[in-house]
């Protein structure tokens, strides 16, 4: 459970991130499907691990390892910068 709709706590800020480096690997056309799963530790702002899994779909030459390897090199996983870059301080939401 997410603890509501605060973008910046890290469990929700991570769903978010997780979200974002999926879309962006089937974007680049590094595989047709993927899920990223990211952990954090308390007090540490490196996340303590990532994993991609491509249920199969990566391109062909292309691993699980070597992705977690690309997303390691082209996001900042750190909360503070997923707040930022995800411009998570200032929310949109729909009235309901």
């Amino acid at each position: 459970a997410f603890s509501g709709k605060d973008g910046t706590k890290v469990d929700r800020s991570a769903a978010y991130a997780g979200r974002w480096v999926a879309k962006s690997l089937v974007k680049a056309g590094l595989c047709r499907r993927c899920l990223v799963q990211v952990a954090y530790g308390i007090g540490v702002a490196e996340p303590l691990s990532i994993h991609v899994e491509t249920y199969g779909t990566a391109k062909e030459g292309v691993s699980e390892k070597d992705l977690v390897d690309i997303v390691r090199k082209n996001f900042d996983l750190r909360p503070g910068c997923l707040i930022r870059d995800l411009n998570l301080k200032t929310p949109i939401f729909s009235k309901t």
